[in-house]
């Protein structure tokens, strides 16, 4: 699948379960409690947002293996260079980023920053905020240079808002494995499948067989639209009061 979709069903993903996240008290007050000294045990609105578009921007990070992505070219030689890195220890395109082992690794991994470092939290947060900007179009064609600066600039930006809202990161880890997770589940639905039970080889797709072919006119003029829609549905619900 496409960057976008990826990233719009990594929003949906994350709009979907986030209200139960309110039940899960270590994913929310630890953080709160850290960074407030208030005890609150729910998601403020800031964090639905937050979390939308960084679990958005997670759902890329499985395609950090393949070096001539656009996604890859986020932050122009930064992403460029941590994606040749990826693909050489991932063993290329569609391997050990598209399995259930990356997704856990990853969620772990963010947890751990989360809590033990925050200059590493912060650093993650900001690269997926870049994915996902990058993923669902921000930037100017043609124009790698000036589209990097566009994509730094609106991070920084939504890094800062964020930070001024209040938000808390202890439910990172968990985000970050239901985008990875969410990315291979897409691909499964693609004809070339993933391998899912790395380092298992064998390439799984779902089994209805959807067979998507990446970058087709299904994908882009439907399903893109669909999920949109979809996304700015979840919204509404989840930040407007009933």
């Amino acid at each position: 699948m496409m960057g976008h979709t990826h990233a719009l069903t990594g929003a949906i993903a994350w709009l979907g379960v986030a209200p139960g996240l309110a039940a899960l008290p270590l994913l929310t007050e630890t953080s709160k409690f850290m960074e407030t000294g208030v005890m609150v045990n729910a998601l403020n609105p800031a964090e639905f947002v937050a979390g939308a578009i960084i679990c958005a921007g997670a759902a890329m990070l499985p395609d950090l293996d393949h070096p001539s992505a656009t996604i890859a070219q986020t932050f122009g030689p930064v992403t460029w260079g941590l994606s040749k890195a990826v693909s050489w220890l991932a063993g290329g395109h569609r391997n050990a980023t598209h399995s259930l082992v990356f997704a856990a690794a990853m969620g772990f991994g963010a947890h751990y920053l989360a809590g033990a470092y925050p200059i590493g939290r912060d650093i993650l947060v900001v690269l997926l905020i870049g994915l996902a900007l990058r993923a669902i179009g921000i930037g100017i064609p043609g124009k790698k240079f000036a589209s990097a600066m566009l994509n730094v600039g609106m991070t920084a930006g939504l890094f800062v808002v964020f930070r001024s809202d209040g938000v808390g990161y202890a439910w990172l880890g968990l985000a970050v494995a239901i985008g990875c997770l969410t990315h291979v589940v897409g691909d499964c639905c693609t004809e070339k499948g993933c391998p899912v039970l790395w380092p298992m080889r064998q390439k799984w797709l779902l089994p209805w067989k959807i067979g998507i072919k990446t970058g087709r006119a299904f994908e882009q003029k439907f399903l893109a639209p669909v999920l949109s829609v979809i996304v700015l549905g979840l919204l509404y619900l989840r930040l407007v009061p009933q």
